[in-house]
């Protein structure tokens, strides 16, 4: 098995080429993944190459980033990484990493001395924690909301993001008893 640096690589857009890939995604959202109009590349002798689904929805994906300026990177799915490949993955450090990794906490392999971590692994791990996150700062919310937490300490009107959800939602709340400065 290849490591995630092995295959890895960034693609920085270039200005001059964000029209074209704007162009790109916007003829690969109207063109079928798949079925009678599936989307072909055409190559120098016009063979046409049927673009399997998944392929058509990495290159819409890719297409509709490098329009919008950002840069992307592709590496590959099964790929397994260092145990610093991980962290930096993560944003954590190696040691609390392998702390991690001692714990049973993400699933490992270590074929020798070195440790080793999935990239599925990882992408899983972080979802996990997002959604837990997620939750507790919802709890958070919730608590805050019933023990009238906000109209005591955030002044006439308060909009509230609902983290939970992961949508803005403007909801003022009125302060009870608040004095309008402007009258003063």
């Amino acid at each position: 098995m290849k490591t995630a640096t092995l295959g890895a690589q960034t693609y920085l857009p270039e200005p001059e080429d964000e029209a074209a890939s704007a162009s790109l995604a916007a003829m690969l959202t109207v063109v079928a993944p798949q079925g009678a109009d599936q989307a072909v590349l055409v190559t120098r002798n016009g063979t046409a190459i049927p673009l399997p689904p998944q392929v058509h929805e990495i290159l819409l994906k890719v297409a509709e980033a490098l329009a919008t300026g950002m840069s992307v990177t592709v590496a590959p799915l099964h790929a397994r990484l260092t145990t610093q490949e991980a962290a930096d993955f993560l944003g954590i450090s190696r040691p609390t990493l392998v702390r991690m990794l001692e714990a049973g906490k993400l699933p490992m392999t270590k074929p020798g001395r070195h440790r080793f971590v999935m990239l599925r692994d990882l992408l899983d791990f972080r979802e996990e924690e997002c959604r837990v996150r997620n939750e507790a700062l919802g709890r958070m919310i919730d608590s805050a909301e019933h023990d009238d937490l906000y109209t005591k300490t955030d002044g006439a009107r308060l909009m509230r993001t609902s983290v939970v959800s992961g949508e803005r939602a403007g909801r003022p709340v009125e302060r009870e008893n608040s004095t309008d400065l402007t009258d003063a």
